[in-house]
């Protein structure tokens, strides 16, 4: 089986007076073409884990592999070029650009992978037709609702092709009506090959993906098995 990323024992330690364990002793296997759901409450450590899996923090203790890269031994050059050309992010408030169209805030996810214009334009239209928004090419996102936003965001980050598609609370601030959208894509990149792991606090959110671990105090532990 090929992983496209593997902790073990991974651990996050903040130098604070007394020093806060945010991670403790995490072992996480995610395979290429899995969907994880990671749920767990305010404080249990999930931005900690968010910030040590998009690479923009290291841990203090433990191995983290990339597609078979050590990570914790990277400067930090290497692990921000790993970052923007391997790892697609997805937010909770969408951060699209209100004054750049839907076309070009899509492209701007080519930036760091070194492609012409013209290829970044390229990829930005098959991943907008990809989540369904290929008839918004020119709408300016004011014009969109909540779920448009969040569907031209995902677009964003599927432009450069990650091997990662690394989602934080991504129907945050959606209603019921967007959620079900929003994750009934997931479901479809899911199925057309795409690794994606979400981190929420809403069990319903995280029940939708193929398998569930819980946060909490740190830890990681096992919800169930595989839904499908």
């Amino acid at each position: 089986m090929t992983y496209v990323l593997a902790l073990a024992g991974v651990s996050r330690t903040f130098p604070t007076h007394p020093p806060v364990a945010a991670l403790i002793d995490v072992d996480l296997q995610v395979a290429r073409g899995d969907y994880l759901g990671i749920v767990g409450p305010s404080g249990s450590g999930k931005s900690t884990l968010l910030n040590v899996l998009g690479l923009l923090d290291v841990p203090t203790g433990g191995s983290y592999t990339f597609e078979g890269a050590e990570t914790t031994i990277m400067s930090d050059r290497r692990r921000t070029e790993l970052r923007g050309a391997r790892i697609g992010f997805v937010f909770q408030s969408f951060h699209l650009l209100m004054y750049r169209t839907v076309l070009e805030n899509v492209m701007l996810g080519g930036l760091y992978t070194g492609l012409p214009a013209a290829e970044r334009r390229r990829r930005a239209v098959t991943a907008l037709d990809r989540v369904g928004m290929g008839h918004r090419h020119d709408f300016l996102p004011s014009r969109l609702s909540g779920g448009e936003r969040q569907r031209v965001a995902i677009a964003r980050a599927l432009v450069g092709d990650p091997a990662l598609l690394l989602c934080d609370e991504p129907t945050g601030n959606l209603d019921s009506a967007n959620t079900a959208s929003v994750l009934d894509l997931f479901d479809e990149l899911r199925a057309g090959g795409a690794t994606l792991l979400v981190i929420t606090h809403d069990p319903a959110v995280a029940a939708r993906a193929d398998r569930q671990v819980r946060i909490a105090d740190g830890r990681l532990s096992v919800i169930e098995a595989a839904r499908r």
